[in-house]
């Protein structure tokens, strides 16, 4: 995997400052990128991040992207192929997924809230 990381020893990550909504996210998600650079324009790197869903929040309709994914559910309650605020299948803390590029997933719900750990990036054939 060829991504734009610097090498950081272990330390202390701050989970009350730096989250920001990701574009076209609904408001109750939130990202905390931890290390690297995703660089969709020019298909190219990836980063690690912590995804934060607030209890109560879902998305609407499956998506897809071109780059792979890795996603560890570190505590609460994801919710895979809901309709709306309800429905879908429940998967909770320590689960995980891969899945590679163009692969429709989603939508996603949560009713407690839930903190993921993901890594995004391209394949550098």
């Amino acid at each position: 995997m060829a991504v734009n990381k610097i090498h950081r020893e272990f330390y202390q990550v701050d989970l009350g400052s730096g989250w920001e909504t990701p574009k076209g996210y609904p408001a109750g998600i939130k990202q905390k990128i931890l290390s690297g650079t995703l660089d969709m324009a020019n298909r190219q790197g990836g980063h690690t991040r912590l995804l934060k869903f607030e209890p109560g929040t879902y998305t609407t309709v499956p998506f897809e992207h071109d780059y792979w994914e890795e996603v560890f559910v570190i505590e609460g309650d994801l919710w895979v192929g809901n309709d709306g605020p309800g429905g879908g299948e429940r998967f909770g803390q320590y689960t995980y997924c891969v899945r590679p590029p163009h692969v429709a997933h989603g939508p996603f719900r949560t009713e407690n809230g839930c903190l993921l750990l993901e890594q995004h990036y391209y394949d550098p054939q």
